[in-house]
């Protein structure tokens, strides 16, 4: 049996000229569709996440550790004076693959307000930053204010922290912060509280609110002033071309040769490696879980055509009295399945990414309907409504707005999972229907 031959009854058997009722070729739709929708939640998985992930990264990366980051020791002579920690950056900025380069200074103070106090991380930047990092441009967003410092006692705050101190842009909070005031005269050290009134010049969110929750930006100078220099970190990041390419281990060699000795140079991946490898593993998992139902969907091909063997015992026989091999019927039955497999591709990934184009519109619908089915509850068996919201996607530890992002290479190696899976719960069936034996068949006729 030639493989056309075998082909064109594949096509004979997908599509029948008869309009004669067929229980197996509705059972082969149903299969179809329910690979299709297996694929769509996948789809989904692998779109969702891998935005998620690399929206998170960027923020990690440009926001808070930089492509290169460089801790220089305290109480040095290179961080005795906003001048000679600025020479120290501008000495970096020379280097070949350095892009530019920003000093900071990092501790941490306590917060208050009329409305509040708590703990905040206090990041002393240069004036400019948020204008010349284009990562703090691209990636902050402006909820109040400005991202311009009024002077040397402003403040740009987060917008967790806003909301914990409860004010705004214009408002007035106090920092208070440890004065080492030396040893005094038993010899103990001498520690005393130091209260700076900054007036809050704008409010910031970069949409993920695990890093940003606490960040309160001020002035390098101010910093250098309020904040006690034993227990403050003073770093500078480096940014470079490309954070992701093999060029950034060669301008961390130049930065660790150029920085002041004792500087301790860490790259971006190492100082995020713990968050990087849950990201990797929960997305595993959850690709696995999601194979599993593919999987599952999967088998339907192989109860349909165990029903289109038996129906089509009689054209199986025919074939065969007149000279069709085994092997070319089972390839006529493989190729029906992997076509179906094929069809359900071409339903669920289309779907599932337009579901992930609309995520969150999505997400936002069903997080109504689990409202108000709480509420519904709530006042049916305690009698008065809840003021809880349930939060399906928490932006304390996700990102507000998802940005989408296709993985196609991805995509491709799921389509062609999904056919091999195809292939191989066809497997049996096929092998069945080439053992079929035409006399047994014939004498039943």
């Amino acid at each position: 049996m030639k493989t056309e031959a075998s082909v064109l009854f594949a096509a004979r058997l997908l599509f029948p000229k008869t309009g004669k009722k067929s229980n197996a070729r509705r059972s082969l739709i149903g299969a179809m569709v329910c690979i299709g929708i297996s694929l769509v939640p996948l789809v989904m998985v692998l779109s969702v996440s891998n935005g998620m992930i690399e929206g998170i990264t960027d923020r990690m990366i440009g926001l808070s550790t930089s492509h290169i980051s460089c801790v220089l020791q305290n109480e040095t002579e290179a961080v005795s004076s906003f001048g000679s920690f600025k020479k120290v950056s501008s000495e970096l900025n020379i280097l070949p693959g350095v892009v530019d380069s920003f000093p900071e200074i990092q501790g941490m103070a306590l917060a208050s307000s009329l409305s509040g106090r708590t703990g905040a991380s206090v990041r002393a930047v240069e004036k400019d930053v948020f204008s010349r990092n284009k990562s703090f441009s691209e990636l902050f967003e402006v909820v109040d204010g400005k991202t311009e410092f009024d002077s040397e006692k402003s403040a740009i705050i987060g917008k967790k922290l806003s909301e914990i101190l409860g004010v705004k842009a214009g408002d007035t909070v106090r920092l208070i912060t440890i004065r080492d005031d030396g040893n005094s005269a038993d010899g103990e050290v001498s520690l005393r509280p130091r209260i700076t009134s900054l007036k809050v010049s704008g409010i910031v969110s970069s949409g993920y609110q695990e890093l940003d929750a606490l960040w309160l930006f001020v002035p390098i100078e101010t910093g250098f002033s309020v904040l006690p220099m034993k227990s403050s970190k003073f770093v500078i990041g480096v940014e470079t071309e490309d954070a992701f390419d093999i060029s950034l281990e060669r301008a961390v060699r130049y930065v660790e040769r150029t920085v002041p000795k004792g500087t301790r140079v860490y790259r971006w991946n190492e100082l995020n490696s713990a968050q990087y490898e849950n990201f990797a593993s929960t997305q595993t998992m959850l690709l696995f879980i999601m194979m599993l139902i593919v999987l599952v969907a999967s088998v339907n091909i192989s109860s349909a055509l165990i029903m289109l063997v038996m129906e089509r015992r009689k054209e199986i026989a025919i074939l065969k009295s007149l000279g069709a091999s085994p092997s070319g019927i089972a390839l006529s039955f493989l190729l029906t399945g992997m076509v179906t497999g094929l069809f359900g591709v071409l339903i669920g990934i289309p779907c599932g990414l337009l579901c992930s184009v609309n995520f969150s519109s999505i997400m936002n619908s069903i997080e109504k309907i689990v409202n108000v089915v709480y509420e519904f509850f709530h006042v049916l068996f305690h009698g008065n409504p809840d003021t809880l919201t349930i939060r399906l996607l928490d932006p304390a530890f996700y990102l507000q707005n998802v940005p989408l992002a296709i993985p196609l290479p991805q995509l491709v190696v799921v389509a062609s999972g999904t056919l091999v899976l195809s292939l191989f719960v066809s497997a049996i069936p096929a092998i069945r229907a080439g053992a079929e034996k035409p006399i047994e068949t014939l004498r039943k006729i």
